[in-house]
């Protein structure tokens, strides 16, 4: 029978209904991973490990839960990779607030941060119509394109090894990070490079078959890391590998939710195993310290910091933006990061928009409005990225939504090259792809499978 010919209810058949088992599946393995997390006293003095606040945790879980039902109706966009990142941010914020040792106003930080997640993901998932093209790259020079990424890139490593050059081990990262001192035009073209025009250079070889030259892609991001120092660059090549492999077996939002679900599945299991003492504290723990605290817990311990340093302290009113200290003054001599690294000794504390441009900028209140704007600004993307096939996007933004779990959407927009990415969407040729979408739309795959 044809799944799209039999609706449960209006609207909601049951591709939406298998969709919707998938996203409760992930949130009841995120609500193990934090259950782990929040068991042992992995941040003192910032929670608690008191199971006495268990229920709490669980019963605010399960109530925000049907959002997630936004992401079995909603079509694939860039929005909605970005948005179901952050819908588990918001929900590990949920679990994690009932655990909180920090003193805040929690009741309006609960309402406020509820409220902020439904004004990002409305825009972020609805608002999809194409915009019209009044730059078109020649389909032929569009081809090329990615080859000259890849050899501006080789050239970007060459210069950044003469700055610094250091393989090193994760135990030693951040010390030697500190020491990283690159020149401000070489660090945003590292940033740029490794964020988001190699992840577009990998994208345009794989939907095009160009296997080789999608290799040499991996391999350059990954020359990355002796340069910049960061997990990022270490792991991103095998990240953009592993969503290759899940977006060539099942659709678009299938990938993205798959995507979040079996690194913290995989961690879940390690912490059943090394508490039924079948592995050893290493490599099991490791793997869910690096894997489960890094995607869940960190993006979301950032709010309940940020919440309760700017509950005592001035708002920045967005002055960690740079071109915004010309013309409001700010009350912090230090970026916002090193300030939470001093105020709490949890190391450099990035943070995402809802902690900076919301919480930091605007306070609790007004956090709402703030998401709003920054969803509107992802659907910018979305309009911007329609037409696109889905495997195309969801490659080409591979790594964005680690960066955006962890660092403001303006610093993304512009350090990370967001921002030129959307410009190389709009202007990408869409009957380069032409091809590609008659292979999506083969006899042996439905229609959906373009959503």
């Amino acid at each position: 029978m044809n799944d799209r010919a039999v609706q449960l209810v209006p609207g909601f058949g049951w591709p939406q209904a298998r969709l919707a088992v998938l996203a409760y599946a992930h949130l009841m393995v995120c609500a193990a991973s934090l259950y782990f997390i929040t068991a042992v006293d992995s941040f003192p003095g910032v929670l608690s490990s008191d199971q006495s606040h268990l229920a709490t945790a669980i019963l605010n879980v399960v109530a925000f839960s049907p959002v997630v039902l936004l992401f079995a109706i909603g079509r694939f966009s860039f929005g909605y990779l970005v948005g179901f990142y952050f819908y588990i941010l918001v929900l590990g914020y949920l679990w994690l607030i009932e655990f909180s040792l920090l003193d805040y106003d929690h009741r309006l930080a609960l309402t406020s941060i509820v409220l902020s997640a439904l004004a990002f993901l409305t825009p972020a998932l609805f608002i999809t119509a194409p915009v019209r093209q009044a730059v078109v790259i020649p389909a032929r020079s569009f081809h090329k394109l990615p080859s000259v990424i890849l050899i501006a890139s080789a050239a970007i490593i060459g210069i950044g090894s003469l700055y610094n050059l250091k393989l090193v081990d994760l135990t030693e990262m951040y010390k030697y990070r500190a020491e990283v001192a690159l020149p401000v035009y070489l660090r945003y073209a590292v940033w740029i490079f490794s964020s988001a025009l190699l992840p577009f250079a990998f994208a345009c070889f794989v939907v095009s078959k160009r296997i080789i030259q999608a290799g040499v892609a991996l391999f350059l991001m990954l020359l990355f890391y002796p340069i910049m120092l960061t997990k990022m660059a270490l792991f991103a090549p095998v990240w953009l590998l592993f969503l290759a492999l899940v977006s060539k077996l099942v659709e678009a939002r299938r990938a993205t939710i798959l995507s979040f679900f079996l690194p913290v599945f995989v961690g879940v299991v390690c912490a059943l195993l090394y508490k039924a003492g079948l592995i050893p504290l290493k490599p099991g723990m490791v793997y869910f310290g690096i894997v489960n605290n890094r995607m869940i817990a960190i993006p979301s311990l950032a709010l309940e910091v940020y919440n309760n340093y700017f509950s005592g302290h001035p708002l920045t009113h967005f002055c960690q933006i740079n071109v915004v200290k010309f013309v409001v003054a700010c009350p912090y001599d230090e970026p916002i990061w090193a300030v939470m690294a001093k105020a709490y000794e949890l190391g450099a504390f990035n943070a995402s928009l809802f902690a900076t441009e919301g919480v930091a900028s605007v306070g609790l209140v007004l956090a709402p409005v703030s998401a709003l704007v920054c969803g509107l600004i992802i659907a910018l993307g979305n309009r911007l990225s329609s037409g696109l096939p889905p495997r195309f996007v969801l490659l080409s933004t591979g790594i964005l939504p680690q960066v955006l779990l962890n660092v403001p959407l303006s610093t993304a927009l512009l350090t990370n090259g967001v921002g030129l990415l959307f410009l190389l969407w709009y202007v990408a040729p869409r009957s380069a792809f032409e091809h590609n979408a008659a292979t999506y739309r083969s006899p042996t795959n439905s229609p959906t499978n373009l959503d």
